[in-house]
């Protein structure tokens, strides 16, 4: 996964109703170099607004208007059913696990991030989870990592504590190098556990870094 902000300036759809924040998030999109081509307060704008832009990525809330319950979030499934390759970052108030499991399901898998609005408020974090997901990447907050962990707690027994710590970074979209920085480890350690966890989780193994990602969470929400 990409985790610098390097990269084209992107043209953003964003979906927010409480007006604060969105202006705050136009202001600070704007500020990285990105232009935000439409700020909309409801499902509905949202779906209109990507037909008539065609944005690289959509910024969507979960709980919008009328109901205030999942509109931002179904509005987003529909649109990747039409164009499966759109990238889309959702922020939620609350960890919803059914809602990050049917968003990472949607479309063709790739692209796709869920984020704690708390989140937003680290800025860096949440400006490189926007380049990583609009460059295809999968970014999923760490305490919605946690929580999709405990649901498949019987499975994930075979893991070590290490390997548990190992599998919850690259869930969250971490290198390999990152993860060897957190855990204060080699990069050849990494590279072990990991290849313990595909084995142990019946994984196969690849390459790619963004394809070991979507098969890890693949996993934790069958």
């Amino acid at each position: 996964m990409r985790t610098d902000r390097s990269g084209p300036a992107l043209r953003v759809v964003l979906a927010e109703d409480s007006v604060l924040l969105r202006d705050g998030l136009v202001a600070l999109l704007t500020r990285c170099g990105h232009q935000v081509v439409a700020a909309v307060g409801d499902a509905t704008a949202l779906v209109a607004a990507v037909e008539e832009y065609g944005p690289d990525i959509v910024v969507t809330d979960v709980r919008m208007p009328p109901a205030f319950q999942d509109e931002g979030l179904h509005a987003a499934v529909r649109l990747r059913e039409k164009r499966p390759t759109l990238p889309v970052l959702v922020l939620s108030q609350y960890v919803q696990r059914a809602y990050a499991a049917d968003l990472l399901d949607s479309g063709d898998g790739t692209g796709v991030g869920y984020l704690l609005k708390d989140r937003v408020g680290q800025v860096e974090e949440f400006v490189d989870a926007l380049r990583t997901v609009a460059d295809g990447g999968t970014v999923v907050d760490p305490e919605v990592v946690r929580q999709l962990l405990r649901r498949r707690r019987d499975p994930l027994e075979r893991l070590t504590p290490r390997e548990r710590e190992v599998l919850a970074l690259i869930a969250e979209g971490k290198s390999n190098a990152a993860i060897a920085r957190d855990l204060v480890v080699s990069d050849a350690a990494v590279g072990k556990h990991i290849s313990g966890i595909l084995t142990k989780l019946d994984l196969p193994p690849a390459d790619d870094t963004h394809r070991r990602v979507l098969a890890v969470l693949a996993y934790l929400r069958a």
